[in-house]
This record gives structure tokens, C-alpha cells and sequence, in this order.
């Protein structure tokens, strides 16, 4: 079953949230302009708040000035981001998130000019919003651009005696058994689960997982693991541990791989020594190699 773009589900939210905010600050930026006073919407009582601002008796004598900023600031910016959104263009995820800041830092203006109040705060949560939406986007974004293809790699299965094993959730562990069976001539095997392991509550699910450094059903072992000479192990690092289908891999691996060395993929700047030492008892051997790899968003750097 194809999962669901985490992506457009995102960048639809932030349409949402870009035309919401910039459709409302055009409209009351156009009342301030057209009834500068701010009798029209009731809004001339808040003129004296006004006065602790800098260039109070020059730009906010009236709402002319906060007006023009208004439209400029929150008005425009959010419905030119809006429309990079609907054209489909990066730019747009990346601006979208900037003005939910921006809209933030105006209400943090308003937080010191007037006192506490229910529209105020309300806006500062919505400017946080579309900030939130506008990063997951960007993340979502890089995820799904990443690509790993088996054909890119060539040399991958000539060594009969060499094996490769691996559990992915979004292909950046993959890429790296890739690369290492093509460098060695391996075969590979990849670990799968029947649990749900991808997407938003695949993360969710698979964290409850290694929060508990449970074992996760896997996949009957379909290779023979005593006719290799040497098995490279590739796996993701959970909650600061081994993974947990790579977990009941080793349990069951026990006794049968003659010599391994790991390859350990992870999002921290720590070599988890200890998560290598866990492979080791489970698996009754002493490791060969350890090589730990820091990944953020598909950019790998060996630690």
C-alpha cells in the first residue's frame, strides 16, 4: 500500500494557514487605510497604546502607518508564499514558514503595547502554527526527495562470501548498506517487519518500540548466515539503542554469523558504543568493526 505524502498534507495546511492569515491582514489593512481614525472598526479607542512606540507623534498619530505595514508585513508576504505553494514551488514551503516567525514577532509587539488580550494571543498561536507547518514541510520535503536505486550500485552480489543485512525505515540506512556491499562485492538482506514502520505513525509506533528496547516481529531469516565468511550489519539507531527489528535479527541470529561488523545510522553526534556492545551479546560474537554515521536528512558524516 503507497503511503500517503506526508509532504502535500503539509504543504496543504500551510496554504491553508498563508491565505488565513494574509486575507485577514489585507482586510484590515485596507480598513485602517480607507478610515485611518479607526472609527470604522472601533479601533480608534487603542491610538493611545500607541505612544510608548518610537516615532509615536510622526507615524502613529493615526492608523495610516500601522496599516501600510500590516498589509506589507503580514498581507502580501503570506499571499505571495501562498501562491509559490499552489505553483508547487520550494521557495514557497520555505517562506510560508518564515512569515508564521514573522507574524510571531508582530504579536510580540502588540504583547508590549497593549495590554493582555484574547485576539492577540490567538494570532501569536496561529503565526506558531504555520511556523510548525511550514518546518515539517521543509523536513517532509527533504524525506521524500530521497532516493536510493539498487541499479546505481553494480558491484553488489559479486563476493558470494560476504552479506550485507539492513533495516530501513526511510532509506537512509539502505543508501549506506548500498554503498557498502557495492565497496565489498556483498550480497544484502534486508530486515522487514510486519508492523506498521512508516510515515507519521510508523515513527510514533517504532519509537514505543525502542523507548522500550523491545524486539519487533520480523520477517522469517530467508538466507543461510553460516555460508558467509563475514556480515556487515547496517541499522538505524533507536531512542539511543539498536533498533528493534535489528534487535530480534541478532536474537535469532545467534550463534550462526561467524564474523560481523556494524555500520550504525543515527541522528546524533555520539558513536552508541553501547548500542554495538548490545549487537555483540546478542548475537554471542566480537565485533570487527564499528563504523557510527550521523544523518540529517540524507547528509551523512562518520563520527
Amino acid at each position: 500500500m503507497k503511503q500517503k505524502s506526508r509532504f502535500e498534507t503539509a504543504r496543504r495546511w500551510l496554504v491553508f494557514w498563508t491565505l488565513f492569515i494574509g486575507i485577514g491582514a489585507v482586510a484590515g489593512a485596507l480598513a485602517m487605510l480607507i478610515d485611518p481614525s479607526g472609527r470604522f472598526m472601533g479601533m480608534d479607542a487603542m491610538l493611545p497604546y500607541f505612544q510608548v512606540l518610537p516615532f509615536a507623534d510622526r507615524v502613529f498619530q493615526d492608523f495610516t502607518f500601522s496599516g501600510w505595514a500590516l498589509l506589507i508585513v503580514n498581507g502580501l508576504t503570506n499571499l505571495t508564499a501562498a501562491a509559490l505553494l499552489l505553483a508547487k514551488k520550494k521557495a514557497g514551503t520555505v517562506l510560508g514558514g518564515v512569515f508564521g516567525v514573522t507574524l510571531m514577532l508582530w504579536i510580540c509587539i502588540q504583547f508590549y503595547i497593549f495590554p493582555l488580550n484574547f485576539m492577540s494571543t490567538s494570532f501569536f498561536v496561529f503565526g506558531a502554527a504555520q511556523a510548525a507547518t511550514g518546518y515539517a514541510a521543509w523536513v517532509f520535503g527533504k524525506q521524500e526527495a530521497f532516493h536510493v536505486a539498487l541499479t546505481d550500485y553494480p558491484n553488489i552480489g559479486t563476493n558470494k562470501k560476504r552479506l550485507v543485512v539492513f533495516s530501513s525505515r526511510m532509506g537512509y540506512v539502505r543508501k549506506l548498506a548500498y554503498e557498502e556491499a557495492n565497496r565489498s562485492g556483498a550480497e544484502t538482506y534486508e530486515v522487514k517487519s510486519p508492523e506498521r514502520t512508516e510515515g507519521t505513525l510508523g515513527f510514533w509506533w517504532c519509537g514505543r518500540y525502542g523507548m522500550h528496547k523491545w524486539q519487533m516481529p520480523i520477517e522469517p531469516v530467508s538466507v543461510s548466515l553460516a555460508d558467509y565468511e563475514h556480515v556487515t550489519i547496517c541499522t538505524p539507531i533507536w531512542v539511543f539503542s539498536v533498533a528493534a527489528p535489528m534487535r530480534s535479527f541478532c536474537a535469532q541470529a545467534a550463534g550462526k554469523i561467524k564474523e560481523a561488523d556494524y555500520i550504525l545510522v543515527h541522528h546524533q553526534g555520539s558513536t552508541y558504543k553501547s548500542a554495538a556492545d548490545e549487537m555483540d551479546a546478542l548475537l554471542g560474537l566480537e565485533r570487527t568493526g564499528l563504523r557510527s554515521v550521523q544523518c540529517r536528512k540524507g547528509q551523512y558524516k562518520v563520527v
